[in-house]
């Protein structure tokens, strides 16, 4: 049924391609760890201040979880640094600028042909 009106979901095209299936396992992996360890640290916290027994086995939680989830976001980071190895990315120089450097690299060359030979040229050669 048409009602006339513009649909509220219109599909664009993404702006940059997606990551890479590992990376993005890694990265989905991290997140999880460093929310569940903001949880953590959030009962920690609550338990210190209501005197709870649990307050110290929860802080220490709270350290070894940060400590994984450093080591989770480096995950992340080491894994897109060896995909991007292994499978390179795909990069094309803008036009632009290598048609200057090829006029730049041609009028350097033109310079040193028109250039008059001096003494010491000449004494080299």
């Amino acid at each position: 049924m048409d009602t006339g009106r513009e649909p509220l979901w219109q599909e664009e095209p993404a702006a940059r391609p997606r990551m890479a299936e590992p990376v993005r396992t890694a990265a989905v992996r991290a997140v999880i760890i460093v929310a569940v360890t903001l949880i953590q640290a959030m009962v920690a916290f609550l338990c210190t201040l209501s005197g709870s027994w649990l307050a110290f086995p929860a802080v220490l939680g709270t350290v070894a979880g940060t400590v994984v989830a450093t080591w989770a976001v480096l995950d992340v980071w080491v894994t897109r640094q060896v995909w991007v190895q292994r499978h390179g990315v795909r990069s094309q120089p803008s036009s632009t600028a290598r048609e200057l450097r090829r006029e730049r690299r041609q009028a350097r060359r033109r310079q040193r042909r028109e250039r008059p030979a001096t003494p010491a040229d000449r004494a080299a050669a």
